[in-house]
């Protein structure tokens, strides 16, 4: 008498590996849109923080900061000072380099005697950590552009 083996055939197998293909081929698309997604949503809170900062310390100090960095944290135990305000963290407002934070990087320049300034935020990389860039100044309004870097004649967010 022959001995019955149990288990799945090799056509079975097959087919398993090719719905969990499918599966797959639909979710890593939406699964890609939802960061892009996620990272733009962010650039758009940092790019808030960072006017809230930015008026924090023009009220403070009577202008807006040279740099970024002046916005950044103090030593532990120190007082804010114009140079180290406490008004952001150190990923949006390092000692050195350009601050960049969740596939954006952030470009800060102050206008002349500091009375103005811009941020603009841009995609690390285009279609894949973002695909609008960002801009904002001193007015407080959110614009942004899909194909080129923002700026002041862009569409606000709404």
């Amino acid at each position: 008498m022959r001995k019955t083996q149990k288990g799945f055939s090799l056509i079975e197998l097959l087919i398993v590996v090719a719905i969990i293909l499918i599966i797959a081929a639909i979710a890593i698309p939406n699964l890609l849109r939802a960061r892009i997604s996620a990272n733009e949503a962010s650039a758009v809170s940092s790019l808030r923080s960072m006017n809230t900062a930015c008026i924090t310390y023009n009220s403070t100090y009577g202008q807006f900061p040279p740099v970024v960095a002046d916005l950044g944290p103090v030593a532990a135990g120190a007082i804010p000072t114009s140079t180290t305000a406490d008004l952001l963290d150190s990923v949006l407002a390092p000692a050195t380099g350009v601050p960049s934070h969740s596939g954006y990087t952030f470009t800060y320049a102050v206008g002349t005697g500091n009375a103005s300034y811009t941020v603009l935020s841009d995609p690390i990389t285009v279609n894949q950590t973002g695909v609008r860039h960002f801009f904002t100044d001193a007015s407080g309004v959110i614009r942004f552009n899909a194909t080129q870097t923002a700026a002041v004649t862009d569409s606000p967010l709404q």
